[in-house]
């Protein structure tokens, strides 16, 4: 009853974010070694301490936002043991996307296409040394320097556990061919995006163009989204080298059914969803996560407008490749979708 109080606060001992751990054990590669990983799921704070860090006012919101987000973790546990049937290793490069904020004892795992230059700005603002105060301070750009955050990749064996065991970890998602689509208008409609049209485009061009103009094969910068998908669907294309990580398959960048995230939030639920990982993290009065700028309820009826003059062939290898995603983190197939 005291922890309910309204302008009740408690120190809390170290850990006191994560109510209940069962760690779970997979064996994993990592520089040639094998040992074990501490995957560990853990349960989101009990709501009467929680409750007792914000103001009375916003305690039933919180309340609620965290009910979702412990419903979408038990989702995606359900969704890994229905549709992975083996255990694979891990390297240092499936670690290369967890953030790690040593300060708050946070893991963030971050996909591109999903604000995700707005959350590295916020753990710039956690674990720099005051430089920065306000996260839309720090330029676009300046977010994705290699080297302004440091990754799990980087720790030894030993510290790689600890982390994993202790601290509070969390992803972001969003629908799957919202944010593929998102990633191909940013990479191959944008004319500043010259280093993916040369990467990309001109490879594209290349393989998936009927007699292309010479100015296209040397620029790379009009890849139709049907091109795109040809691109993607195409055996060859991941037989030659990995996806870019902005249209690898999050289960890919993020390994959810290996490492146990406590936070599942989603792009479509992006503002509640931010609130409750920074409350939980015990930094909703250092921080606060930007608004965004546009809305995301658009984004549907964009990916219906670039999918309609795509066959139904390619619906159907589209979705096929990116249907572990719809899986684990409970999408719907799009009602455009003809397969």
């Amino acid at each position: 009853k005291q922890l309910s109080r309204p302008g009740v606060r408690m120190r809390m001992p170290r850990g006191g974010r994560l109510f209940l751990a069962t760690c779970l054990g997979s064996l994993v590669s990592f520089f040639g070694k094998q040992f074990e990983i501490d995957c560990c799921i853990l349960k989101i704070t009990p709501a009467s301490i929680i409750l007792t860090r914000v103001e009375p006012y916003k305690q039933l919101q919180l309340l609620a936002d965290q009910k979702s987000l412990q419903g979408r973790r038990e989702l995606l546990e359900q969704a890994c043991l229905s549709h992975t049937k083996k255990r694979r290793v891990l390297s240092p490069e499936d670690l290369k996307h967890l953030i790690v904020d040593d300060k708050h004892s946070l893991l963030y795992c971050y996909v591109p296409k999903v604000a995700c230059t707005n959350w590295k700005r916020i753990l710039m603002v956690l674990t720099g040394d005051g430089r920065y105060s306000e996260p839309l301070a720090i330029p676009a750009n300046e977010a994705h320097v290699a080297g302004n955050l440091r990754t799990l990749s980087e720790f030894s064996v030993p510290e790689i556990n600890r982390r994993l065991r202790s601290y509070l970890k969390f992803i972001f998602v969003r629908e799957p061919f919202e944010r593929l689509v998102s990633a191909y208008r940013n990479k191959f409609t944008r004319s500043y995006n010259t280093a993916f049209h040369k990467r990309y485009g001109t490879k594209i061009i290349r393989r998936h163009r009927t007699d292309p103009d010479p100015e296209a094969l040397e620029k790379g910068n009009d890849v139709s989204f049907q091109e795109f998908v040809q691109y993607l669907v195409d055996p060859r294309t991941q037989r030659e080298e990995p996806f870019n990580e902005h249209w690898e398959r999050v289960h890919s960048l993020c390994h959810p059914c290996l490492i146990h995230y406590d936070v599942v939030g989603k792009y479509e639920t992006l503002e509640p969803d931010a609130r409750a990982v920074l409350s939980l993290a015990g930094v909703e009065d250092i921080v606060q996560f930007p608004t965004p700028g546009k809305s995301t309820r658009t984004d549907g009826d964009m990916a219906a407008r670039f999918f309609k003059h795509i066959s139904p062939f390619y619906h159907k290898r589209l979705f096929n490749l990116y249907r572990m995603d719809f899986m684990l983190f409970n999408y719907s197939t799009p009602e455009y979708l003809r397969t």
